[in-house]
């Protein structure tokens, strides 16, 4: 992909914070960010993160961060601590510990009380199924529920009852009393309590029932003193709810709603249930699988927090929606390694070329810089009679426009010496193994005199290599709409055979030896590599693809 064009990213909130600043409505800024620990955070949350976090950091104000944990069924002590540590791996510190809705549900109960005190809320007998033909559709209003004028007295008796565990899950529910025929499908007498016996990960078992996330929301972000609640745009309906809470209950501070549009971006599913799917049916070796759109997956693939907020930057915040383009994100991590990434190489399908007249027993320790541009210092290649190159940069029968190895051609390996192609060794199946070749010996760090060698190609050296596993990430979906299989199919049809390639027996420089994981490197002429978070280890490195040198999708 073409570098983006540089323009300042538009954020439509900025001045709207600053306005509230300026008139004296807030004297500083409070942010949330507010996930439901359901499973692991992918990359449209990261525009959410860099967001709330990033304008309270710009208007000095702070940001907390708040499990939305109302549903334990779903929720997870692993996805809380992932949670956290990818908003810390990104770059952000939230404010004070980190909070949880469930912190605040002694309150949030009393609350409910308060409306069905005031003949605000009722209990609700309706299945589920009954309350769903209640609700009407969006041409027709509802219907009042038949149990909607209990007493509050009836209703007060039943909402502790339920709260004391004598009815089963789905039997009764709370719900408010706003409008059933209200155009907005939201205010027809919400859910603000479900039966649910079960466990929480923070209340254990002193609940079996659970406020609703709408009823929950607002409410906690009053109680924290929310200035700006920003949430994205299928939300926004939500909002005279969202108000009507905030009006009906003695709630210390009135937080304002404000919606932006999510995050949509293509080759890429970001459904909680869909990776979760993928996760659990094995399409994917977990969360963190370096195909996945997790922050975790970016992480082991060898993203940088810089250039996922760099590209949260570049997208800008608006209420518009639309599809970014992947090619974006790839350009921003290009970008950051291209500057930043140490210069290395790894042979990644070795083939053995022995230099015939290069004399046997020398050794030369080569240095070639780390980077080309940066002082990161030097590295040190020995240089000896044997070396491997990689297969693909020999062709007995070269396609036109090859400008590599072929016999009785020349190629300079680079930082050394210019080699000529004598001899293809092979096995009983007429397999190359082996080319001997020889060398010119005035070419170190000069071109031969009288001609002229075009091609360039990297290698190591066969005695002090490093054998290493390589692989090659790509797409994990070959439609730029994954979610849309043109023969009718689902999403998993959709998934790109060649999204991993593992290569073993790959061989690198003696440099990349001792890598600690999470070291990152441009091997070159393949691209950008870092060593596996996971499975990397001291004298057995493991490298992922982060990206190829080159965008090859567009093509």
């Amino acid at each position: 992909m073409s570098k983006p064009e540089t323009t300042v990213a538009t954020n439509f909130l900025r001045p709207i914070v600053q306005a509230d600043l300026d008139s004296g409505k807030h004297a500083s800024i409070v942010t949330r960010f507010p996930p439901e620990p359901n499973g692991y955070l992918h990359i449209g949350h990261a525009k959410s993160i860099c967001l709330n976090f990033g304008l309270a950091k710009e208007f000095g104000g702070v940001c907390n961060l708040r499990f939305d944990d109302t549903n334990p069924a779903k929720e997870d002590q692993e996805y809380i601590d992932a949670i956290k540590s990818d908003v810390q791996w990104l770059g952000f510190q939230w404010a004070g510990e980190e909070r949880y809705a469930s912190d605040y549900f002694d309150q949030l109960h009393a609350w409910a009380i308060h409306l069905i005190e005031a003949g605000k809320a009722y209990v609700c007998d309706l299945t589920p199924e009954q309350a769903r033909e209640y609700r009407g559709s969006l041409t027709e209003p509802g219907q009042n529920s038949p149990f909607r004028e209990r007493s509050a007295e009836e209703n007060l008796d039943l909402f502790a009852r339920m709260k004391a565990g004598e009815f089963p899950d789905g039997a009764r529910a709370l719900r408010a009393k706003i409008d059933m025929a209200s155009p907005n499908m939201n205010l027809r007498d919400p859910i603000l309590y479900r039966i649910r016996h079960a466990h929480h990960h923070q209340t254990g078992d002193k609940w079996c029932i659970y406020p609703s996330y709408d009823f929950t929301h607002g409410q906690s972000d009053a109680i924290e003193g929310i200035t700006h609640s920003i949430c994205t745009l299928e939300f926004e309906d939500h909002r005279p709810l969202y108000e009507w809470f905030l009006d009906n209950l003695p709630v210390p501070t009135k937080p304002r709603q404000y919606e932006f549009a999510r995050l949509n971006l293509n080759y890429t599913i970001t459904s909680k249930r869909k990776l979760k799917q993928l996760v659990d049916e094995k399409y994917v070796s977990g969360w963190d699988d370096p195909r996945m759109s997790t922050l975790s997956g970016f992480r082991r693939r060898g993203y940088t927090p810089a250039s996922i907020r760099n590209f949260c930057d570049m997208i800008g915040v608006n209420r518009a929606g639309g599809v970014v383009d992947i090619g974006m994100l790839e350009f921003a991590i290009r970008e950051d390694l291209d500057a930043n990434a140490a210069r290395a190489m790894c042979v990644l399908k070795p083939l053995k070329v022995v230099i015939t007249n290069y004399p046997e027993g020398q050794v030369e320790n080569l240095e070639l810089p780390r980077h080309p541009k940066q002082d990161m210092g030097v590295r040190v290649l020995p240089f000896s009679r044997e070396i491997y190159i990689d297969a693909s940069d020999f062709e007995e029968v070269p396609p036109a426009g090859f400008k590599r190895l072929i016999p009785g051609g020349e190629v300079r390996l680079r930082g050394s010496y210019v080699i000529r192609a004598d001899e293809a060794v092979k096995d009983e199946q007429g397999n190359i193994v082996e080319l001997r070749c020889s060398y010119d010996e005035n070419t170190l760090g000069k071109n031969p005199e009288g001609r002229k060698v075009k091609g360039v190609i990297h290698w190591v050296p066969a005695a002090e290599s490093v054998e290493c596993e390589v692989r090659l990430y790509d797409r994990l979906f070959r439609s730029a709409n994954p979610e849309k299989d043109e023969e009718g199919g689902s999403f998993l049809d959709n998934i790109n055979p060649g999204s991993l390639v593992v290569l073993t027996g790959c061989r690198a420089e003696p440099s990349l030896a001792n890598v600690a994981p999470e070291e990152r490197f441009q091997f070159e002429r393949e691209g950008y590599f870092v060593a596996d978070l996971k499975d990397s280890q001291p004298g057995k490195p493991v490298f992922n693809r982060t990206v190829t040198l080159r965008d090859s999708w567009g093509q």
